[in-house]
C-alpha cells in the first residue's frame, strides 16, 4: 500500500495521544501521522466534571479537546486528533485500574452487568474545532467469581492496568463477555469510521 497515494500529505495529522492501541488502529488503516503527548492530567479534568455534573460524553469530548488544543498550538497546520473514553456503568465511572487489587475490584464491579464505553474523538486544525464524535459500544460482562477473576489476572498480566474497566477485549479478556455491541476500534479507544469520514470530507484522504 502507498500511502501518498491515498492521503493528502499537504493536511499532516498529529495523534495528541501516546495510545499504542490507538497508534495501532491510525496505522492499521494506512495512515500516516506524528504523535505527541499533550500532558493533560485526566484525573483532575474527570473529578472537576464529575464534581459539575457534566455528562460522561461531554467529559469524553472536554479532555479530547484538552489534548488536541494542547498541540494544534504547536502545529497550527495539522489536523489534530484528541481521543479519550470513560467507562460507565449505570452512572458510576470507572478509569483504568492502579493496580491488580484495584483491577480485581473493578471487574467484581462490573461482573454479571452491562457497560457503555463512553468513546469520544475530536479533530482540531489552527485551534479551531473542525468535527467532534462519540461513540457509545455496549459490553455485557459474564457473571464472574473470585477464583475466575484471579486466574484472569494471572493470565493477562500488567497488561490490564492499561485499560479501561482492567480488561482488553483484543486478547484474553473477551472471554470474560456475554455480548459486546458497537464498533470494535471504538471499544480499543478509537471510532475509527467516523472519523475516517470526516478526513474524506476534509481533504486529508483520497476517495
Amino acid at each position: 500500500m502507498q500511502i501518498t497515494l491515498l492521503q493528502n500529505t499537504d493536511i499532516p495529522l498529529v495523534l495528541a495521544s501516546t495510545s499504542r492501541t490507538r497508534a495501532a488502529l491510525l496505522r492499521g488503516a494506512g495512515l500516516a501521522f506524528d504523535t505527541a503527548s499533550p500532558g493533560v492530567d485526566e484525573e483532575s479534568v474527570k473529578e472537576a466534571a464529575k464534581a459539575e455534573g457534566i455528562t460522561a460524553d461531554d467529559a469524553g469530548l472536554l479532555l479530547a479537546e484538552l489534548k488536541a488544543r494542547r498541540i494544534s498550538s504547536r502545529v497550527p497546520g495539522a489536523v489534530v486528533i484528541g481521543a479519550d473514553q470513560i467507562l460507565v456503568a449505570d452512572g458510576q465511572w470507572f478509569d483504568k485500574p492502579t493496580d491488580r487489587a484495584a483491577a480485581a475490584a473493578q471487574l467484581a464491579a462490573l461482573s454479571g452487568r452491562a457497560h457503555s464505553l463512553v468513546t469520544a474523538v475530536l479533530c482540531m486544525r489552527g485551534g479551531v474545532v473542525l468535527w467532534r464524535h462519540v461513540a457509545r459500544p455496549r459490553l455485557v460482562m459474564r457473571p464472574l467469581t473470585g477464583p475466575m477473576i484471579a486466574a484472569y489476572l494471572e493470565a493477562a498480566g500488567e497488561a490490564v492496568l492499561s485499560s479501561v474497566g482492567a480488561y482488553q477485549v483484543e486478547s484474553l479478556g473477551v472471554r470474560l463477555f456475554a455480548a459486546i455491541e458497537g464498533e470494535h476500534a471504538a471499544i480499543l479507544g478509537l471510532p475509527l469510521l467516523p472519523l475516517l469520514g470526516f478526513l474524506r470530507q476534509h481533504g486529508a484522504l483520497h476517495d
